[in-house]
Parts: structure tokens; C-alpha cells; sequence
């Protein structure tokens, strides 16, 4: 069953969200050439923390690192090593949740390290619009189809590859909650979407094809091409004039 929240519950899990929204604007105001994901982990939870809130991801699963800092060709999901050293050039996906007050907020952000190439710089541009395609798709009435639909066109329309093994989600009191938000599917199909449900859209696109690979440490991710991977992601509440983007700083 699909949770429904109330306005008031909606209110509170907003706050979670401003925190993981602020998480991410300050690990994107922090990372450099030459500092360790693990370094640019720690800052991340020393934020959030400071908040008083808890990392969302940390020990989720039995995950060690507070957010998922995945580089290059990692799609999702690097676990922060201080031995991980961000390059320039380096195009580097930061994901992160907050847990406050009952809920969880989540988001992520592909950032630019320095000057990188006219073919990263373009992975990340449409992967964003994909995020935002499918946002715009996010209202009562809609199905969750609507959005996958809208989000696949748009990266295949650039040739771009769509991962179909890792998907959006459900958010609020749990940080995994139903239904499935895939990024490709049919408009028209899915879970009907109503007024209070709130969702984690969060498009993963690849520079050459969708296949992706899981390393030996049972959590990294990584594109089977061994192109470039983006990924972008807010947290949305549906409400009766559509989709309230939760997760803003």
C-alpha cells in the first residue's frame, strides 16, 4: 500500500528534506581536486548532525559512509574511502538523506570538479532536465508511467543510456516506501498518483547504454561500458496544484 500523508506530516517531513537539501549544497560547496570522498563524507554528516538530525544512509543495510559518493563511471551508491581521491575533470554524484522529526528527506547531485568535457558537461545537463521532465509529469490523476515515460524520452531523444535496474522510490517515515518510480516505462501505466504522496524521483543516466555492474564490495554500481553515469535527484510531495519540490535548500 502506498502511504498518504496528511498536510501536517507533509510539513514536518519538509523539514528533513531542507536538511538534506542543505547536506548536498554543502558537500557541492566542499569537494576539490584532491580531497578523499571519505573527507568530503565527514563534512557531510558533521552538517546533518549539527542539524540534529541522523544520516539516513548510514549504517542503512549495513552501508558505512553517510552519503553515497560515487565518481566517474560509479553510477550509485561508492562507499566513501579515504584511499577515493576526487580528481579535476571528475564529474562526482553525490546522494543524501536526512532523518528528522519521523521522516527522511533524499537527493542527489552530479557536480562538476573543475574543468571537465564537452561530453560530461552534456550527461549532466540532460540528466537534470530528465529530473525535471519527470517532475513536471508528477500531478493528481497522473500515473507514475507519466513520469517514467517522460524521463526516458528525454534521454533517449540524446542518445543517452537509462539505467533499468536501480529505481526511484517512495519517501517519508521509511526511506524506502512504495511504489517504484522507474525511469523508463509507458505513460498511462502504474499507480495512479493522489494528493500527499511523496516521492524520491531520481533519474540515472549513462553516457554509452543502460547496463550497469555491481563491484565486489556488494554496493558500488558501476556502468558495464565504462562510460559516464549522472544522477539526480528531489524528493516531491504530490499536492492538488502538482508536484512541490521538498528538497531545496
Amino acid at each position: 500500500m502506498i502511504p498518504i500523508k496528511s498536510a501536517s506530516q507533509i510539513k514536518r517531513m519538509k523539514e528533513a528534506c531542507r536538511i538534506s537539501a542543505q547536506a548536498l549544497e554543502v558537500a557541492g560547496k566542499s569537494i576539490c581536486d584532491g580531497m578523499s570522498t571519505k573527507e568530503l563524507d565527514n563534512i557531510i554528516n558533521k552538517f546533518i548532525v549539527s542539524c540534529g538530525a541522523k544520516p539516513s544512509f548510514l549504517g542503512y543495510g549495513g552501508f558505512k559512509g553517510t552519503a553515497c559518493i560515487s565518481i566517474n563511471d560509479e553510477v550509485i551508491h561508492g562507499i566513501p574511502s579515504r584511499r577515493r581521491i576526487i580528481k579535476s575533470g571528475d564529474i562526482v554524484s553525490i546522494d543524501v538523506g536526512a532523518y528528522y522529526d519521523g521522516f527522511h528527506g533524499d537527493n542527489a547531485y552530479t557536480f562538476a570538479v573543475g574543468e571537465i568535457s564537452p561530453e560530461a558537461s552534456k550527461l549532466l545537463d540532460i540528466t537534470e532536465e530528465c529530473l525535471y521532465k519527470g517532475i513536471e509529469q508528477a500531478r493528481p490523476g497522473a500515473r507514475i508511467g507519466d513520469i517514467s515515460s517522460a524521463i526516458e524520452r528525454h534521454a533517449t531523444a540524446h542518445s543517452l543510456g537509462v539505467v533499468k535496474k536501480f529505481v526511484g522510490h517512495g519517501v517519508g517515515a521509511d526511506l524506502h516506501e512504495p511504489p517504484d518510480v522507474p525511469n523508463f516505462g509507458v505513460a498511462g501505466r502504474g499507480p495512479r498518483l493522489t494528493e500527499g504522496m511523496t516521492l524520491a524521483i531520481e533519474p540515472m543516466i549513462n553516457l554509452v547504454g543502460d547496463g550497469v555492474v555491481i563491484m565486489p564490495d556488494k554496493w558500488t554500481v558501476k556502468t558495464a561500458s565504462g562510460s559516464l553515469s549522472a544522477h539526480f535527484e528531489h524528493t516531491i510531495a504530490i499536492t492538488s496544484d502538482g508536484a512541490v519540490i521538498l528538497t531545496k535548500p
